[in-house]
């Protein structure tokens, strides 16, 4: 990775560690993610005239559609394992991804890793796990634990689905007033949403999304923004930078979530053992 993407990775790293805090510390993880993926809808509608659609080929629409169905597992399950468990337990699983993400994206979309960026990819993986080890365990585990296992999923099928649609995406000419990666991204939240919306509604109560809206919507509308920014920096680099990389740089941002959830939400961190 060059400078330029390693720069947008770690800003994305710190700003998607802040958009889980902000999940964490809502009133009802759920609701508080329909209200959010439901304004960076409306944000995208009021942008379709400058989005140049007519330029994405099939395949592209294909993997919109498959991306769509994982985001919105995958914001179900962040939801719920947030909402069960601590941050500072859930985050380090689930962002867990570069340990799973190059045995397939190599064999999968043809990369090429070095020896020495292979061995990143190792460390970084191995560091995640020894920060997961220092969470505190019992009660506030549980079922919230296999929740953020089956979100690390998620994540890998997102991640090798989104870095496709951009590579289909970059291959071909652009004419669209708006960047490729805002496009994307508002695609995405659309079709992720219209996956999450029926898990969502099903798991609420009568009323919640309602008192969520009354009191946080602002807080949800923040939390939108940098979703944005952050995922977009993300599809940004996944134009010329291979998915192994861009993944395991991204996954500072459990460094950033646990010192959030210390500084920030109170939760306590154990020594290892």
């Amino acid at each position: 990775m060059d400078g330029p993407e390693l720069w947008m990775v770690m800003a994305s790293a710190l700003l998607h560690a802040v958009w889980s805090a902000s999940i964490k510390g809502s009133a009802d993880p759920v609701a508080f993610n329909v209200i959010q993926g439901s304004l960076t809808v409306a944000v995208g509608v009021m942008l379709t005239p400058w989005m140049a659609l007519p330029e994405l080929g099939a395949q592209v629409w294909l993997l919109l559609a498959a991306t769509g169905v994982a985001h919105g597992l995958y914001w179900y399950g962040l939801s719920r394992a947030l909402g069960e468990s601590d941050l500072s337990l859930a985050y380090p699983i689930i962002r867990s991804t570069p340990a799973l993400l190059p045995f397939i994206a190599v064999p999968l979309l043809g990369e090429e890793l070095s020896l020495i960026g292979g061995l990143g990819i190792a460390i970084v993986a191995s560091g995640i796990w020894v920060l997961h080890g220092t969470a505190p365990k019992g009660p506030r585990g549980g079922r919230g634990l296999q929740l953020a296992y089956f979100t690390l999923a998620t994540t890998v099928a997102y991640s090798l689905l989104d870095k496709q649609a951009m590579a289909q995406v970059s291959a071909t000419p652009w004419h669209g007033a708006l960047p490729r990666s805002l496009v994307m991204y508002l695609l995405i939240s659309f079709t992720g949403l219209v996956g999450f919306l029926p898990l969502a509604l099903r798991r609420m109560q009568p009323g919640t999304l309602r008192a969520t809206w009354r009191k946080q919507r602002g807080r949800a509308g923040i939390a939108a923004a940098i979703g944005l920014v952050g995922y977009g920096l993300i599809l940004e680099a996944y134009r010329t930078a291979p998915a192994s990389y861009v993944v395991a740089v991204r996954q500072m941002s459990v460094l950033f979530a646990l010192a959030i959830a210390v500084g920030l939400l109170g939760e306590m961190i154990a020594l290892w053992g």
